[in-house]
């Protein structure tokens, strides 16, 4: 047990310095919008999948927080997280470029003035509340689960149910040298549900009203 509030412990201090530092440079969404021709041809293209490690929608990011974007992006250069592509793009990017992508999109699609209910409309069944309660899944997602409590935290209503799936089962993987993320709290907490569980609490994510979405985008502009 102490071990594992060392290494819990370890990763909240990792973040909030990482989030402290990232808040020393600022994105400029303009500069964002001239940066992301690697995004566009998986996240601004409607229903598109990836094949990696097996097929699902990608992830939803118009309308994501800059500050999860941000993080995930760091995750993806340092290796944190193991998905060979988005490794390969995430080195190519300087810190300003990210905090530029990252100020991008989470302006990108939004509708100003239009806000969601602070708790979710839709309510889970007996089964997936139970789930839900399990892990505390609203304590650090929101009520809503678009209102994260921390900025790298990630908004997961409304995503994509695959992806969700897929993302979920990889906290829960060890010692692979190509799959897997490596965050000891999200580790923690997947790793006391079953596959089928964490499908269940996918399948309920995605059918909640959020915020994110996919905008289109040509790569001739």
């Amino acid at each position: 047990m102490n071990k594992l509030f060392t290494t819990i412990f370890t990763v909240v201090v990792s973040c909030v310095t990482a989030s402290s530092l990232a808040q020393d440079i600022k994105g400029d969404a303009k500069a964002g919008a001239t940066k992301n021709s690697m995004c566009i041809g998986c996240h601004g293209i409607s229903g598109y999948q990836s094949s990696f490690p097996e097929v699902y929608k990608v992830p939803m990011i118009s309308g994501q927080g800059a500050g999860y974007i941000a993080a995930a992006l760091h995750e993806y250069k340092k290796g944190e997280r193991k998905h060979p592509t988005m490794r390969g793009i995430a080195q190519t990017l300087t810190e300003q470029d990210i905090a530029d992508l990252a100020a991008y999109y989470s302006g990108h699609g939004v509708v100003a003035g239009v806000e969601l209910p602070a708790k979710a409309v839709k309510a889970p069944s007996a089964e997936v509340l139970a789930l839900l309660n399990k892990a505390n899944c609203s304590s650090c997602h929101g009520a809503n689960f678009s209102k994260p409590i921390d900025p790298s935290y990630p908004k997961i209503a409304g995503q994509h149910a695959d992806y969700l799936f897929v993302a979920l089962k990889s906290y829960k993987v060890d010692n692979n040298p190509v799959v897997g993320r490596g965050n000891a709290i999200m580790g923690g907490m997947a790793k006391q549900y079953s596959n089928a569980e964490l499908k269940l609490l996918a399948g309920y994510l995605s059918s909640v009203q959020g915020e994110l979405k996919v905008v289109p985008e040509s790569w001739f502009r």
